[in-house]
């Protein structure tokens, strides 16, 4: 007997309102003010902000442009840093933690305005975020959180208490959790698809399938070898992030693409989707491996992602497998639902788990959005293009400092990863049985 698949497609959800496709080939500039590597949501936005300064500026991308992360993410406007407040006072000092997370609100609120002003149609709405407690001891912490961040920053950000947690989600999983309603959603395919008609629109010229094989500095700036021909730039900006190839050797050994897979319900009955996410909120935890999740922007379907640590092109059953019976272990109700998709893309991270934006051999580096490029790499990419030109004020940022360490014994395959996620696996349990004791 024939098993049944356990989704129906293996491609993003995403691409069925807003298809990845290659663009028109070009020809190659002989001579440009500034070569850009990626033309993810970074790579855009820094050509279209040089390419509006009248900079004569082209982005090439190995795949076609948008076909990374850029239409795989989950659509939350989290802007989320991996490290928390304390380990960043700990390991940068009290003033960097300050600016790092005041730089949050700021660059959420820059994405929110370019949507706005540039006429990005995105799906974008500003829902708020709820994150689920495991165990009151959780809770108790995340609410301080919540009451401290409200403070600092002026966020609308506030507990909610076991009692009052059906309002927010239909399920008894969580000792209650918080809300932030400085978070929204998005159809990221969308964002990247609009991005790239503005900024083509704006004069930046981009180069889809056209991979980057080197970068050589010379007397005249640099010789950027693409697989369509060799291109000579004055300056050079790279906003790859977890697709780094070779073309980038040194920011290879210093970032390590992490998997995180996504499934997609088919559609549920409205009233199901009522009970389940009465405000049609984001959704998060705080898990090692925790999930985030979502309504589709229609209100039709739950989207839930995670990590995924398969490598290669294994087969995604297993990994489908996690992350529905994820999602069935917050929502019971589901358990017969069918998936109609899942799909995986990377994210990067790094030593430090901070975004960055370094410059090494008078090469620009815009990348390590660990996971929150929806917001961070827009931000990050538009600092660096005002760092090309010199326009300090424009460019200051609280991420541009040294590059991240190197990974020891580590050039670009990451062989360690199953075994950390497995560590991280047995955290939670750890966790998950303190919680519930």
């Amino acid at each position: 007997m024939h098993e049944e698949k356990v989704a129906d497609k293996n491609t993003p959800y995403w691409w069925e309102a807003a298809p990845v496709r290659p663009l028109p080939s070009q020809p190659l500039a002989k001579r440009l003010d500034v070569a850009i590597v990626g033309a993810g949501y970074a790579g855009l936005s820094a050509g279209l902000v040089l390419a509006r300064e009248g900079r004569s500026v082209a982005a090439f991308d190995a795949m076609n442009p948008g076909e990374g992360a850029s239409s795989r993410n989950g659509g939350i406007t989290s802007g989320s840093i991996r490290p928390d407040y304390a380990t960043i006072t700990r390991r940068f000092g009290e003033a960097k933690a300050i600016a790092i997370e005041a730089e949050g609100k700021i660059a959420r609120e820059f994405l929110y305005d370019f949507i706005e002003t540039e006429g990005i149609d995105c799906d974008f709405q500003l829902v708020g975020r709820f994150m689920g407690a495991l165990g009151y001891d959780q809770y108790e912490k995340m609410a301080r959180g919540a009451e401290a961040l409200a403070k600092r920053l002026g966020i609308e950000s506030y507990a909610v208490p076991h009692a009052e947690q059906c309002n927010y989600i239909g399920t008894d999983f969580y000792r209650g959790g918080t809300v932030r309603m400085d978070i929204g959603g998005l159809h990221p395919a969308k964002l990247h698809a609009e991005l790239l008609r503005v900024a083509l629109a704006s004069g930046l010229t981009v180069h889809s399938r056209t991979p980057v094989i080197s970068i050589e500095k010379d007397v005249s700036g640099f010789r950027v070898a693409t697989s369509a021909g060799t291109v000579q730039a004055r300056q050079v900006l790279v906003c790859t992030n977890g697709y780094t190839d070779g073309g980038a050797p040194f920011l290879r050994r210093r970032l390590v693409p992490v998997r995180s897979r996504i499934i997609v319900t088919e559609e549920l009955p409205p009233e199901l989707m009522a009970r389940l996410m009465p405000k049609l909120m984001m959704m998060g935890e705080n898990r090692e491996l925790g999930f985030y999740y979502r309504p589709s922007p229609n209100g039709r379907r739950i989207l839930l992602g995670g990590r995924d640590s398969s490598r290669g092109n294994s087969d995604p059953t297993a990994p489908t497998l996690r992350l529905r019976n994820g999602l069935i272990e917050i929502f019971p109700e589901l358990e017969k639902v069918r998936l109609s998709y899942s799909w995986f893309g990377n994210v990067a991270m790094n030593r430090d788990m901070l975004p960055r934006i370094f410059e090494k051999d008078d090469i620009v580096y815009a990348t390590g959005f660990c996971g929150s490029g929806v917001v961070w790499a827009p931000w990050v990419g538009t600092r660096a293009a005002y760092k090309l030109m010199g326009r300090a004020q424009d460019a200051g940022t609280a991420f541009d400092f040294r590059p991240p360490a190197s990974i020891p014994f580590y050039s670009g395959d990451p062989w360690f990863l199953p075994a950390i996620i497995k560590g991280y696996a047995l955290q939670d349990k750890i966790a998950w049985w303190r919680a519930r004791r």
